[in-house]
């Protein structure tokens, strides 16, 4: 791609933003967010983007829709003051979860994001690990979805895994827990889950859990509750110990004290989402600016990012 590579970021998770620009060696450019008397907002864009190569990170994070339409804005800025490509990144889609029409007359709010995003300007779309695979599909403009699960797996191989079973937290993780198993030769087992007095609980665990180092997988922890009852169904199945996966750790109120108070010996997630508290007690952060990074490099370059998946 010709023009210069430029990185901007919205105000959802400053630190992240400019680790990832450290990582290219990058400043992030100037830019200002103005909540005005009336409660619109003001996106100014503070230098030429003209014929500019743009990256703008903004992740899914409170307060979410003051977020979500400063991206909106701020990519509508950007395409104004003639920057060639805008890619929009986004490490934690907002309202990824909304993807299908399980209710009467509700909107499939994952595939208005994906339509409002192309309405704003985004020429692209990267981001990682969307809650399922048919999300990636709303997009009406190319879209790269990175994976976390490689920086978890270089993390858990420090480990001692020689006793270790990776558990897919219902069915629908199964595919991605076959993926770590692939990456780190370890057999799996699958919980099987039910919707019991509009609660969901384990009732079953297919594959062999007694005596071993569970590693519980899954896309997101936010209340915490369904990946505490999942542990301790685990132990009282026969497992030695328990920890926990996932990609995003979204971490609504409460969940950080019932992690705590849980079996779990170790909770793994990345920063795609900020972290307020820092003394997070089992919780193990590890970052995915350098994977960013190295993707809004090949993309610039116009190379292929399928190098990151492998």
């Amino acid at each position: 791609m010709s023009g210069e590579l430029k990185i901007f970021a919205g105000g959802s998770h400053p630190r992240l933003a400019k680790a990832i620009a450290a990582s290219l060696g990058e400043e992030l450019g100037g830019s200002k967010t103005t909540m005005l008397a009336n409660e619109n907002l003001e996106v100014q864009i503070l230098e030429n983007v003209r014929e500019s190569d743009v990256f703008y990170i903004q992740t899914a994070s409170t307060p979410l829709h003051t977020h979500i339409f400063e991206m909106f804005m701020a990519i509508d800025a950007l395409k104004s003051a003639s920057a060639r490509r805008v890619t929009a990144v986004i490490p934690y889609m907002p309202y990824v979860r909304s993807d299908k029409k399980d209710k009467p007359r509700i909107s499939i709010a994952a595939r208005l994001m994906s339509d409002l995003l192309v309405a704003s300007g985004a020429d692209r779309v990267l981001t990682m690990d969307l809650h399922a695979p048919q999300v990636q599909g709303f997009f009406r403009v190319p879209s790269d979805q990175l994976q976390a699960r490689q920086i978890i797996c270089e993390y858990l191989q420090r480990k001692n895994l020689s006793n270790a079973v990776l558990v897919a937290a219902d069915a629908g993780e199964t595919m991605d827990v076959g993926r770590y198993a692939n990456s780190l030769n370890l057999p799996i087992a699958v919980i099987d889950q039910r919707v019991i007095n509009n609660t969901r609980r384990p009732v079953a665990v297919m594959g062999e859990i007694k005596g071993k180092d569970a590693i519980l997988i899954d896309d997101e922890i936010a209340t915490g509750a369904t990946c505490v009852r999942a542990a301790a169904f685990l132990m009282e199945s026969g497992a030695v110990s328990v920890m926990a996966c996932a990609s995003h750790g979204s971490f609504t109120e409460g969940a950080r004290e019932r992690l705590a108070a849980s079996p779990l010996s170790e909770v793994i997630v990345t920063d795609t989402i900020p972290q307020q508290d820092p003394s997070l007690g089992k919780v193990t952060v590890l970052s995915v600016a350098p994977l960013f990074a190295r993707a809004i490099q090949r993309i610039h370059d116009g190379n292929s990012i399928s190098a990151l998946f492998r």
